[in-house]
């Protein structure tokens, strides 16, 4: 019979064996033989778990808290803490989603359960965000998102106390929540965030977190992951287009391992996205979707070579795809949806799609009630 071992003994094992490799059953067993060893609890060393016959043991704080003896409390009395979250944080599956550019990498690093915080970049509407979810939904993995604004502080982060039926009671953040349930924490447009993002630089190197408000370790469950999503990489926007982003420092930048830069989608992957989009509300039109691909395409090009101040994001078509759904009328839909530009802007978008499309409706200026002849009524 092989020789019984704590829980934290065999992980350091497994990890000084495997290093950050996800690996097979197969290869457990043999070390196992090997070294004529065994868990002495094999229902927390299933937490290790990287899917069906796999396993992966980088997480080495994760590991250090296992079979980690609780000190005795110096404090009166312990902070009861208020769970908030739900029993299921695992996005759900969209039908409209085609995986493309990145996602099989961000995909690969979610579901390797190693601890590798990564972040993406790229222009507004293009879909950062979605490729997580989605990633995280058919991964059935828990997400816990986070959308910055220079408001949010460290209590918004790692959490604060709340009354609950006149007592104060401990209420975890978001950071906290995702750690305890090796859940994928979202770091949604975090270039507009202040420099309190700095609370989170021992929960990017994959350590415990302090939180010094309840005196309390929280220690990432195996596989906790972080991803950050923005418009720029940190170092503002230099044309001004993402105002509000901020200048990070660059300690706090430097924890990413990896970014990914993402463009828009290439026109057979963004067709898909749209045609997708219509058969979700019931009108789907593929020449349509073309075009309107080939139209965003064309403003995307005037925009990097600098001719243009706006372009047509994929967010954009979708809208324009809704748009049409309720009204019916092509060009309706597409005036309405780029109303939010500039007179100028938006009258060459609407000119330069009427030249891509050229047997587009053209819609008439709406007549109002107050137009209309009427009859002088003497008084």
């Amino acid at each position: 019979m092989a020789r019984k071992i704590e829980n934290s003994e065999f992980l350091k094992i497994m990890r000084e064996s495997f290093e950050e490799r996800t690996v097979a059953s197969r290869e457990v067993r043999e070390k196992m033989t090997e070294l004529d060893i065994a868990p002495t609890d094999w229902a927390t060393i299933d937490t290790f778990k990287a899917g069906r016959g796999k396993w992966c043991f980088a997480n080495t704080a994760a590991i250090q808290s296992v079979d980690t003896p609780v000190a005795p409390s110096t404090t009166k009395a312990t902070a009861e803490v208020l769970d908030v979250a739900g029993d299921n944080l695992v996005p759900d599956k969209s039908e409209e989603f085609v995986p493309w550019g990145n996602f099989r990498d961000i995909n690969a690093i979610l579901k390797s359960n190693m601890f590798y915080p990564m972040v993406i970049t790229g222009h507004s509407g293009n879909g950062k965000t979605f490729q997580v979810e989605q990633s995280c939904a058919r991964l059935t993995k828990e997400c816990v998102r986070v959308n910055f604004t220079v408001e949010t502080d460290e209590d918004d982060l790692l959490g604060h106390y709340v009354l609950v039926d006149g007592k104060t009671v401990w209420q975890d953040g978001p950071v906290p929540t995702a750690m305890k349930r090796g859940a994928v924490l979202l770091l949604d447009e975090y270039d507009l965030a202040s420099s309190k993002i700095m609370s989170l630089q021992a929960v990017l190197e994959g350590k415990p977190l302090f939180i010094k408000k309840i005196n309390q370790y929280v220690y990432p469950k195996n596989g906790f992951n972080i991803v950050a999503t923005a418009n720029t990489k940190g170092k503002g926007s230099e044309d001004g287009r993402y105002i509000g982003t901020n200048i990070h420092n660059e300690a706090f930048l430097d924890r990413f391992p990896v970014t990914f830069e993402q463009p828009y989608a290439t026109k057979s992957m963004e067709v898909k996205m749209i045609i997708n989009h219509m058969r979700s509300v019931g009108k789907v039109d593929e020449d349509f979707a073309e075009k309107l691909v080939d139209w965003a395409n064309i403003t995307r090009n005037t925009f990097n070579e600098g001719a243009a101040d706006e372009m047509i994001a994929t967010r954009r078509l979708v809208h324009i795809v809704r748009a049409f759904a309720i009204f019916g009328d092509k060009m309706k839909a597409i005036n309405l949806c780029i109303n939010r530009f500039d007179d100028i802007t938006r009258e060459s978008f609407g000119d330069l799609y009427q030249k891509v499309d050229e047997g587009v409706a053209q819609i008439e200026e709406p007549v109002s009630p107050t137009d209309e002849e009427k009859e002088d009524i003497p008084f």
